[in-house]
């Protein structure tokens, strides 16, 4: 008998460190985002309203388990507040719409400073000398289950929505090409046989982009997203949530695999842009006299 009461402990003990997590997430989504948490991704999150009441329910429990799994370490004196916090949860939330996600699993801190940062950086130059240096950056999304974030930029990308700059968005995509196994422009999709598609369609127009960067002609997305591939996929990511008329005209294609990966059309969510002003005539003049 007290051998069997043994291998009971034994087991529970095994066991306990794997089931509690699993517990208290259970529990705590078994409770609704608070009023105030939700005025806030209506703040936040201009598009908030105009999503149907399935998506905003699949949102508010997203924020609801990534809040009670990330921690937020405020920088330089910055004090994270609630309304940073859901902000931040929400815009990071949108990426994971209609998709089965763990939420970030291998994210657990997003550190956030008040505003541009200063990162060190080492430039190897010819024959492999290493030359440190520093840059100011507006986020970094790092591989070890950190994300940094200036709070002034995450700010400006909530105040407007059709820019196609968004640092939230920005910087979890990153975290989800990360979930392939490194940040290389190609998330995990799923399906094997996606990926040949996918890099025919991302390669080309990264090709594009980088042709349009290097002769400074306008484009729909941001030139930073010719860096290299995986930055491509961010720029992307931001393009198809925020400009997601002017993606699918100039890049139908490439539009059309992140409405499969993404699983869900911005384009429902906001009116279509007014369409440019024609150009007026210039305008004619009669000659009715002499000098």
């Amino acid at each position: 008998m007290e051998a069997l009461i043994w291998i009971g402990l034994t087991a529970l003990a095994i066991a306990l460190p794997f089931y509690y997590p699993h517990w208290r997430l259970q529990r705590v989504l078994a409770r609704p985002l608070p009023a105030e948490a939700e005025a806030v991704l209506q703040r936040s999150i201009p598009v908030y309203r105009r999503m149907s009441p399935e998506l905003q329910q699949q949102l508010r429990r997203l924020v609801v388990q990534f809040l009670h799994q990330k921690k937020f370490v405020g920088c330089e004196g910055l004090e994270v507040t609630d309304e940073m916090a859901v902000t931040i949860a929400g815009q990071a939330c949108l990426l994971l719409l209609n998709r089965p996600s763990k939420v970030y699993p291998a994210l657990h801190t997003i550190l956030v400073y008040p505003s541009a940062f200063v990162a060190r950086r080492h430039d190897v130059g010819p024959g492999g000398v290493i030359t440190p240096g520093h840059q100011s950056m507006l986020g970094e999304s790092w591989d070890d289950g950190r994300v940094v974030l200036s709070w002034d930029d995450v700010q400006q990308g909530a105040g407007d929505w059709t820019d196609g700059h968004n640092i939230v968005l920005h910087e979890f995509a990153h975290q989800l090409d990360s979930e392939s196994g490194r940040a290389n422009g190609a998330p995990y999709l799923g399906n094997p046989a996606s990926y040949r598609e996918w890099s025919e369609v991302l390669s080309r127009d990264y090709q594009n982009l980088r042709m349009h960067a290097m002769y400074r002609q306008h484009t729909v997305m941001d030139h930073y997203g010719a860096t290299n591939p995986a930055e491509f996929f961010a720029v992307a990511t931001e393009t198809f949530f925020e400009k997601p008329y002017q993606m699918a005209e100039h890049h139908a294609e490439l539009f059309a695999e992140f409405l499969k990966y993404y699983r869900v059309d911005p384009r429902a969510w906001m009116a279509a842009p007014l369409p440019p002003p024609e150009p007026q005539a210039p305008a004619s003049y009669a000659f009715t006299g002499g000098w």
